[in-house]
């Protein structure tokens, strides 16, 4: 928000920013799906994740319709896993990514079927891999030469033969935050494509028995908007599938191009075109297989934030007030916000320097606009939500706000700082609430302790 606008700006909502069932009503209350926040406040307290499950799933179709059938688009469950989330990527017949043993377990116990589903992880371990050969996982993802070794002897002890992609690093800027930024060289992930190591790893698939090596994989970073950086990492990839058949005499069929795609946090962000983006992604990777004389791989991606991200907001309570003087004569005071979450249910602000969203959900707000940032309650000077806005000086203790697109890398990356426990999950359809993840409680934080003392000899 900008100095210039008003209470009654704020009283509205950038509509591309939350989810699309989002409504102010007349009293002022702001409602999901039908459901009004304050309502589902009282009923699961605060802070609590509010998922519009028919917004997950229209982005589902949306992904699915762009880049040629449910079938070409794994869901990446890091950006949030549930049972229920991976129940909703089942019944919309997508695949499924999973970057850890415990989150294959997961879409497991969702009984998701093993055939979609694809391992990732620079570390996987031998436990990974055996659960994913037992389970018949669809495709393991290799990134590095001791994948391929363990991952053949694993499956060879099982009697099964694997189907893999290999991770490959195109060197590609995506032009995105250090943190998230994985196609170029100097980072864990994949073998390099400009040394030399991404042909090897590919004869070392080939030789292996228990392999069975059916494309390779390329990841250009995250929250990236338009596909400059995924058509260039494809034209570099395609030049190492040409290279394969040329050399080889093998024609690899998939071409996974990752996930990444970006989401507007904030009412001055673009919402990204992702027809717009498949068509011209799609269209240069087929101009460059006719360049390069070979058969085009069949295109695949792995989205997670752009499904999951603007399909969730975060409500908490407003809680202490204060005005700070700032030391600066521009801004002489800055009011202080604090809200009973934070850092624990929501760490990008303070890992990515992220922005969001933020209005008051339980009414009208008719007061006058003041610089403020809104905090959460923990005990870190970093423990900020909303480092700048413009909030009316009538929110009071007690306030409802919330935070818009929520849904991705905020429970999967959340703590337990302080002994706070994690929030509810509820998803809302139609006028109707269901949980996903009840709230955690002391006794769950308990539950882990051992009675140390209790056995000490001493």
């Amino acid at each position: 928000m900008s100095a210039n606008d008003t209470s009654a700006d704020f009283n509205d909502f950038p509509a591309h920013v939350w989810p699309r069932h989002t409504r102010r009503e007349e009293d002022g209350v702001i409602t999901i799906a039908g459901v009004p926040l304050p309502e589902v406040a009282e009923e699961f307290s605060t802070p609590v994740m509010v998922f519009d499950e028919d917004e997950f799933r229209l982005r589902c179709r949306e992904m699915a319709a762009a880049f040629g059938g449910p079938d070409r688009v794994h869901y990446a469950a890091k950006a949030f896993l549930s049972k229920a989330v991976a129940s909703f990527v089942d019944e919309e017949g997508l695949n499924l990514d999973v970057a850890s043993i415990n989150e294959l377990k997961i879409a497991l116990a969702a009984h998701f079927p093993a055939a979609r589903i694809s391992a990732h992880g620079n570390n996987k371990g031998a436990d990974f891999l055996r659960l994913c050969v037992a389970e018949g996982v669809g495709r393991v993802i290799i990134d590095s030469a001791a994948d391929i070794e363990l991952l053949d002897y694993i499956a060879a002890k099982a009697g099964r033969r694997q189907d893999v992609l290999i991770r490959v690093t195109p060197g590609v800027d995506a032009h995105t935050h250090e943190f998230i930024a994985t196609s170029h060289e100097d980072q864990k992930f994949g073998v390099s494509l400009a040394t030399g190591e991404a042909f090897a790893a590919v004869q070392a698939c080939l030789n292996a028995e228990n392999i069975s090596l059916q494309g390779l994989h390329c990841h250009v970073g995250s929250q990236v908007f338009d596909a400059d950086g995924f058509t260039l990492a494809a034209e570099r990839v395609l030049e190492l599938y040409s290279r394969i058949n040329r050399e080889l005499g093998v024609s690899l069929g998939e071409l996974d191009l990752g996930g990444g795609y970006g989401i507007p946090y904030t009412a001055p962000e673009r919402a990204l075109d992702v027809a717009a983006v498949a068509k011209q992604l799609l269209a240069a990777v087929a101009r460059t297989a006719e360049e390069l004389g070979i058969q085009p791989p069949k295109v695949l991606v792995e989205p997670g934030r752009a499904i999951v991200g603007p399909a969730a907001v975060t409500v908490y309570e407003v809680g202490t007030i204060k005005d700070v003087h700032t030391g600066k004569s521009d801004v002489p005071v800055r009011r202080y916000v604090s809200v009973d979450g934070g850092m624990s249910d929501n760490i990008r602000p303070a890992l990515y320097d992220a922005d969001y969203d933020l209005r008051v959900v339980g009414r009208y707000t008719e007061g006058e606009l003041v610089d403020a940032r809104v905090v959460g309650s923990h005990c870190e000077s970093g423990d900020i939500l909303v480092d700048e806005l413009s909030l009316p000086n009538d929110v009071a203790p007690g306030d409802l706000v919330a935070l818009a697109a929520t849904g991705a890398y905020c429970y999967s990356m959340s703590s337990r700082y302080n002994a706070f426990v994690r929030p509810a999950v509820v998803a809302v359809r139609a006028g109707v609430v269901k949980p996903m993840l009840r709230r955690e409680t002391i006794d769950d934080l308990l539950s882990l302790e051992v009675s140390f003392l209790e056995n000490s000899t001493d």
